[in-house]
C-alpha cells in the first residue's frame, strides 16, 4: 500500500501484439475475459506537455481485485509506450492506482516532484489519467487514473465478469 496513492490498482503492459498477449493471458495463465477496445479514442492526449496523436488498443481483464491492461499502440507518435518499447522492453509497463479524487491526488504528486511524462483524457472529465516520469522513482512508472464516473463503473464491470468467468468469450469487443 503506498502512503501517497493508496492500493495499487492495475498492472499495465506495453505489448507489440496485443492479440498474442490476450491469447497468453487465457490459454497460459487463464485470466479473462478481456474486454478490447481495437482503437481507443481519447479527448486529448499529451506527451511531455505536447499534444500528441496517439492511436493505441487497450485490452482490459482481472485476476482477482487486480485489473490488468495489455497496450498496444498502433502509430509513432509520441508516448511513454513508445519510449518504452523504443528501449527494448515490452511486458510491464506501469502501475496503476485509482482515485475518486483525481485533482487532489494529481497535485499532491506534483508537489512531491513528481512529473508527468503523458497524461490524457478518456470519456470525458471523469476520464482523466496521467504517467508519472521514472526519473523521480527509477523503475515502474506510476499511473494515476480517475475512476469517479463511467472509467470506474466499467473497471467494476470488468471485475465482475472476470469473478465468474467461465472460459467462455475470452475476447470481448468494446466500442
Amino acid at each position: 500500500m503506498s502512503r501517497i496513492f493508496g492500493a495499487v490498482r492495475q498492472n499495465g503492459y506495453v505489448v507489440r501484439d496485443i492479440r498474442a498477449a490476450m491469447d497468453h493471458w487465457v490459454n497460459v495463465l487463464g485470466v479473462g475475459p478481456w474486454f478490447y477496445a481495437d482503437r481507443v479514442k481519447t479527448d486529448y492526449f499529451r506527451h511531455r506537455g505536447v499534444d500528441s496523436p496517439v492511436e493505441m488498443s487497450i485490452a482490459l481483464a482481472n485476476s482477482g481485485d487486480l485489473q490488468i491492461e495489455l497496450i498496444q499502440q498502433r502509430n509513432d507518435a509520441p508516448s511513454m509506450y513508445k519510449e518504452f518499447l523504443d528501449a527494448g522492453h515490452e511486458g510491464l509497463q506501469h502501475m496503476a492506482y485509482w482515485t475518486n479524487d483525481y485533482q487532489a491526488l494529481y497535485d499532491r504528486a506534483l508537489s512531491l516532484g513528481y512529473k508527468v511524462g503523458h497524461e490524457g483524457r478518456i470519456g470525458g472529465e471523469q476520464g482523466r489519467f496521467s504517467y508519472f516520469d521514472t526519473a523521480l522513482h527509477p523503475g515502474t512508472v506510476v499511473e494515476l487514473s480517475d475512476i469517479s464516473g463511467n472509467k470506474g463503473r466499467f473497471f467494476e464491470h470488468v471485475r465482475q465478469a472476470a469473478s465468474g468467468w467461465d472460459g467462455s468469450e475470452p475476447v470481448r469487443t468494446v466500442g
